[in-house]
């Protein structure tokens, strides 16, 4: 079992900037891949960002050099900076993790709010 617990979310005007939280409890050593998913009211859940344990971090096309994903291991933690926000990145926020056997956990979600 791994727990996660967001963090960092709110309401911001466009061209801003937030930094999301994600840190993680529980059966951390079996930890492969953090990231963040989004869903916007009326849409599917999308991928935003993912960062695995040694490995190349992935982007959604529209993030990509907006949105800024790291790891901290030794915190057990995972980052999302956003920075040039815009009104349609408005959505719940995700933070998720995806152990080595396969099994994927979800944060609470994290409500980010853009205004134009």
């Amino acid at each position: 079992q791994v727990q996660l617990v967001e963090s960092g979310g709110g309401l911001v005007q466009a061209g801003g900037s937030l930094r999301l939280s994600c840190a993680a409890s529980g059966s951390i050593f079996s930890i492969n891949v953090m990231g963040w998913y989004r869903q916007a009211p009326g849409k599917q859940r999308e991928l935003v960002a993912a960062i695995p344990s040694g490995g190349t971090t992935n982007y959604a096309d529209s993030v990509k050099g907006r949105f800024t994903i790291s790891r901290d291991n030794a915190k057990n933690t995972v980052y999302l900076q956003m920075n040039s926000l815009k009104p349609e990145d408005t959505a719940v926020y995700y933070c998720y993790t995806l152990l080595r056997i396969g099994v994927k956990y979800w944060g609470q979600g994290t409500q980010v709010t853009v205004s134009s």
